[in-house]
């Protein structure tokens, strides 16, 4: 079963996807929030994160022209009206949470664009998304000062933090019960070693 925020996002995106064909129509008559109400309330039995719904439409809706400017250098090459309706508001919404929603993992939000892409898109759309999504990532990661790239060390199941393993081998003397180091053998040594 799909989880609850990627049914929102598809309801997100019904929504998205109708406000941008009304208003390229003219349809100036465009309550954005009747129809947020009323695509909610067809869902409203499976998804119970409405605020999460509310957010990403009203959010993409607010900062649309700059999604659409961040967008155009991104894909060069297909200006932004010859860029498949669905395909645009599905890389809006996804630019929109790698800005705007810092709860969610880049990398979530990426995915989710994919599988949106993958369901609703052309054949080529879910390719299409991943390479205009990561672009926009690493470009996003690039702009990150140094000290906001903090290396994180992988941590074990019980908290504790993965140290860096060395070639070399720790083991307590008899005699004085210091720790000594062993370096690793050489190929010479390792290759006499196997002859014997």
């Amino acid at each position: 079963m799909a989880s609850n925020r990627h049914l929102g996002r598809i309801v997100a995106l019904q929504t998205l996807y109708e406000l941008d064909f009304r208003r390229e129509a003219g349809d100036d008559t465009f309550d954005l929030g009747l129809v947020l109400k009323r695509n909610v309330a067809r869902y409203e039995s499976t998804v119970d994160d409405v605020y999460f719904i509310e957010e990403l439409v009203k959010g993409v809706a607010k900062h649309e022209k700059a999604l659409d400017d961040e967008l155009r250098p991104l894909a060069p090459e297909w200006p932004l009206e010859q860029i498949a309706r669905m395909d645009r508001v599905v890389l809006r919404m996804g630019l929109y949470e790698l800005h705007y929603e810092p709860d969610v993992p880049p990398k979530v939000v990426i995915n989710e664009a994919v599988e949106l892409a993958k369901a609703f898109g052309g054949d080529n759309s879910s390719k299409f998304i991943n390479g205009v999504l990561g672009t926009a990532l690493k470009n996003k990661e690039d702009k990150q000062p140094a000290k906001d790239k903090k290396h994180v060390s992988p941590e074990k199941a019980d908290g504790s933090s993965e140290k860096p393993k060395s070639s070399a081998k720790r083991s307590a003397t008899p005699k004085t019960g210091k720790a000594k180091t062993r370096q690793p053998k050489t190929e010479k040594q390792q290759s006499k070693k196997k002859a014997v």
